[in-house]
């Protein structure tokens, strides 16, 4: 499941929505609506976005939320390390190579560690 697709999970677990009914009001099937909250498509369009916002009458900070949670949650990723540092390529390949072996406690520590090497967070 992508962070996208867990909010919009949330979001209609507290408003008691079923995929089926959000997907009606939406115009698309349940079925790409499941696999967008699974992590199975790609990031979806702007404009879904901003129909999601809107079935979910989220303003501002939230809207901003779901906007950026979209934009950061395409389920592949692929990652250029040309012209870095060679650690890097090897950090990249690492964390391929391990991150379905890590668990939630692992993941947040290594989230929290990136943050506070680069600001971004």
């Amino acid at each position: 499941m992508t962070p996208f697709g867990s909010k919009m999970r949330q979001l209609r677990a507290a408003r008691g929505v079923t995929q089926k009914e959000m997907a009606e009001a939406l115009g698309v099937s349940a079925a790409y609506l499941s696999a967008l909250e699974h992590g199975r498509r790609g990031r979806p369009t702007f404009m879904l976005v901003e129909r999601i916002i809107g079935f979910f009458n989220v303003i501002w900070d939230d809207a901003e939320e779901l906007r950026a949670l979209a934009e950061g949650s395409h389920p592949r990723v692929v990652v250029d390390t040309s012209g870095l540092d060679p650690r890097a390529t090897e950090l990249a390949h690492r964390l391929a190579g391990t991150i379905a072996d890590l668990d939630g406690a692992a993941l947040d520590r290594l989230i929290a560690a990136l943050v506070r090497e680069t600001g971004d967070g």
